[in-house]
C-alpha cells in the first residue's frame, strides 16, 4: 500500500505542475547592441550625393578618388562610386609615367574606356594630371635631352699615354741620378726620321736599378685589366732591361710589369701585353732598369694603352636652350595627345600639380641638387623654367575645350600658411604672364589632431583669391590602431572641413569636395598603409565618419 500511496502523490504532482502550464511562450526581451544600434543610425543615411542641395550649389561636385581598373572592371567599388558621388579622379592612371610610353607615344585605349564607362553612369572624370614632377616617364624625358653621340667604337685599346720626343716634353717620364737625358739629331729617330730619347748609363752599376728610366700614368691599374706598351728601342750594344711595376717613381712594388726589354743595336719595335695581377694593383709607373749595361738606350714613339671592352662613346652635351626647346616641345605632345582625347569627356583639369617648394614656399620646387631622385622624378621647371606653368596652361587651353576649368593644385596648404600663400603667388604670376587660372585644389591628407585654425586660415585666404576652390584629395587619418574615441575625432575632422568649406567658400566658388580616403587602406598599401583613413573601412562598411560627412553635406 506504501508504494502505491508514493506512486499516486507523485502523479498527482505531475498533473498539478501540468495544469498550471499555459499553452504559449512567456516573453523575452534583450537589448539590442549598441554598436549594432549605432551601425543602423549610420546605414539609415541615404547616399552622399543626396544630400548636396543642387539649387543652391548647381555646380558642386562631390568626386571620389580611384584606381581606374577598380572602376571599369564594374567592381564593388564602381557602383560605391556611382550611388555616392558625381565625380572621380584618377590616383595614377592619367598621369605621364602611366601613358607616355618608352618611345613617347601615348597609350590611351584604357583611359578611353575609363570615360565611357563613367559617361555611361551620368558620372564625371576630373583630369589629374598634365605637369608634375612624379610619376612622370623620367626615363624617356631624359633620353631625349640625352648628350649626342658623336662618335662611337667597339672594343679596343684606349691610349693611356704616349711620347714620340720629337720635342722634350718630359710629362711622362723622368731618370733618376744614374742616366743622362738627351735626344738624338733630326733623321735618327726610329725609321730613319725625326728624333728620338737617348738615354747614357757611363758604367755599370752595382745594382740594376741604379740606372733607371721611369714611365709615368695615370690612373694607376686594377686588377684584370689589360694594358699593352708600344715603343720601339735600340741600343749601342746588345743588351736588356727588366721593367718593375712602381707606385710612382721611386716607389718598387713588384719586380716584373711589362717583361724585359731587349736591345740590339738596330732599332726594332716592342710590344707587350699584360692583365695585371695583386701584385702590380695601383701602379702607375714602368721603372726600366738599365743599371747593368754601359750604353746609351734610344727610344721613340712610346705609346700605353687600356683595353677597353666595350668601346668607346664621344659625346656632346646639349645647351640648356637647346633643352628647353626639347622639353617644350614634349609637353606640348604630352598635353595635345591627352586632351584631345579627353575633351569630349573632361571638362576640368589639375594642369599643374605640387609646384611650391615644402622647405622655400614661395619658391618652386627643383631637382637641382637633388642626390637622391626616384625613377619616376622630373622636374620640367628645371628646363622650362619658372614660366613652365604658364606654358601648360597655354597648352591646355590651346587643346581642350574653351570652356574647361583649369586647376593649380598643391598639399600641405592647411600645415603650412606660407606654402598656401607661395601658390596664390605662383597662381598670381601665372596670370600676370597672360594666361588664366580658374581654380586652386587643396589637397588636404589630414588626421584627427591637424590643426583646426590653419584650415579656416587657409580656407579664408583661398576664398579671397576668388578662385574656384577644391578640396581635392581629402583624407582623415585615424591611426594604426583607432579607439572608438578616435574613430568619433575622425568623423568629427570630415564633418568639419565640410562645414568650414561652405562656411569660407562663396557659392559661386565651391567647384567641389573630392574623397581620397573612400576606404582605408591595407597595411600592405602604398598610400596610407593601415591608417584607417576612409568613410568606408576594408568590406565598404560604414564608418562614423560616413554620416558625420553625410551631416556636413546637408549644410551645403
Amino acid at each position: 500500500m506504501k508504494n502505491i500511496f508514493k506512486f499516486l502523490s507523485i502523479s498527482a504532482l505531475l498533473f498539478l505542475l501540468a495544469s498550471c502550464t499555459e499553452s504559449h511562450t512567456l516573453p523575452f526581451e534583450v537589448e539590442k547592441p549598441l554598436s549594432i544600434a549605432d551601425q543602423e543610425i549610420i546605414n539609415a543615411y541615404s547616399d552622399l550625393k543626396s544630400y548636396v542641395d543642387r539649387q543652391l550649389n548647381p555646380s558642386f561636385k562631390l568626386g571620389a578618388g580611384i584606381t581606374l581598373t577598380d572602376y571599369t572592371s564594374k567592381s564593388v567599388m564602381y557602383r560605391l562610386v556611382n550611388s555616392n558621388f558625381d565625380e572621380v579622379t584618377m590616383g595614377y592612371e592619367m598621369k605621364h609615367g602611366a601613358v607616355v610610353q618608352a618611345d613617347g607615344t601615348l597609350k590611351l585605349d584604357n583611359i578611353q574606356d575609363l570615360l565611357e564607362t563613367a559617361a555611361a553612369a551620368n558620372v564625371s572624370v576630373f583630369g589629374h594630371t598634365l605637369c608634375w614632377h612624379a610619376n612622370q616617364n623620367a626615363a624617356y624625358l631624359k633620353k631625349l635631352i640625352a648628350p649626342d653621340v658623336l662618335s662611337s667604337t667597339g672594343p679596343g685599346w684606349d691610349l693611356v699615354t704616349e711620347n714620340d720626343f720629337e720635342t722634350t716634353n718630359s710629362a711622362n717620364f723622368q731618370v733618376n741620378s744614374g742616366l743622362t737625358v738627351s735626344y738624338t739629331a733630326v733623321g735618327q729617330g726610329s725609321n730613319g726620321s725625326g728624333k728620338a730619347l737617348k738615354l747614357t748609363n757611363e758604367s755599370v752599376r752595382t745594382n740594376e736599378w741604379d740606372a733607371q728610366l721611369y714611365v709615368k700614368f695615370s690612373p694607376g691599374v686594377k686588377v684584370g685589366e689589360k694594358y699593352k706598351l708600344t715603343l720601339d728601342v735600340r741600343a749601342d750594344v746588345t743588351a736588356s732591361s727588366p721593367t718593375q711595376a712602381q707606385l710612382n717613381p721611386g716607389g718598387y712594388r713588384h719586380w716584373d710589369f711589362f717583361g724585359a726589354v731587349p736591345y740590339t743595336t738596330t732599332w726594332a719595335p716592342y710590344v707587350k701585353e699584360i692583365t695585371v695581377t695583386e701584385q702590380m694593383v695601383d701602379c702607375n709607373t714602368i721603372a726600366f732598369n738599365l743599371g747593368k749595361t754601359a750604353s746609351s738606350f734610344y727610344y721613340d714613339n712610346l705609346k700605353i694603352e687600356r683595353y677597353n671592352a666595350t668601346g668607346s662613346v664621344q659625346t656632346l652635351e646639349k645647351t640648356p636652350e637647346q633643352k628647353k626647346v626639347i622639353i617644350g616641345e614634349a609637353l606640348d605632345s604630352w598635353i595635345s595627345g591627352m586632351l584631345t582625347v579627353c575633351a569630349p569627356y573632361v571638362k576640368a583639369w589639375d594642369v599643374v600639380n605640387e609646384p611650391m617648394d615644402d622647405a622655400n614656399p614661395y619658391e618652386l620646387k627643383t631637382g637641382v641638387g637633388k642626390t637622391n631622385m626616384a625613377g619616376d622624378e622630373f622636374y620640367w621647371q628645371d628646363y622650362l623654367g619658372k614660366d613652365y606653368a604658364v606654358e601648360a596652361f597655354r597648352l591646355a587651353r590651346k587643346y581642350g575645350n574653351s570652356t574647361d576649368k583649369l586647376f593649380v593644385n598643391d598639399y600641405n596648404l592647411e600645415y603650412n600658411i606660407d606654402k598656401c600663400k607661395g601658390l596664390i603667388q605662383y597662381v598670381n604670376y601665372i596670370e600676370s604672364k597672360g594666361q588664366v587660372v580658374d581654380g586652386i585644389g587643396t589637397q588636404m591628407h589630414i588626421n584627427i589632431h591637424s590643426d583646426k585654425d590653419k584650415i579656416e586660415t587657409m580656407f579664408q585666404l583661398l576664398a579671397a583669391t576668388g578662385k574656384l576652390i577644391k578640396v581635392s584629395e581629402l583624407d582623415v587619418a585615424a591611426g594604426l590602431s583607432p579607439t572608438a574615441f578616435d574613430l568619433q575625432l575622425q568623423a568629427d575632422m570630415y564633418k568639419f572641413i565640410v562645414d568650414k568649406y561652405m562656411q569660407y567658400i562663396p557659392v559661386n566658388q565651391r567647384y567641389g569636395i573630392t574623397v581620397w580616403g573612400i576606404t582605408d587602406s591595407p597595411a600592405s598599401s602604398s598610400w596610407l598603409p593601415g591608417q584607417n583613413q576612409g568613410i568606408f573601412n576594408q568590406v565598404f562598411t560604414r564608418k562614423p565618419s560616413y554620416a558625420s560627412f553625410a551631416e556636413g553635406l546637408k549644410s551645403l
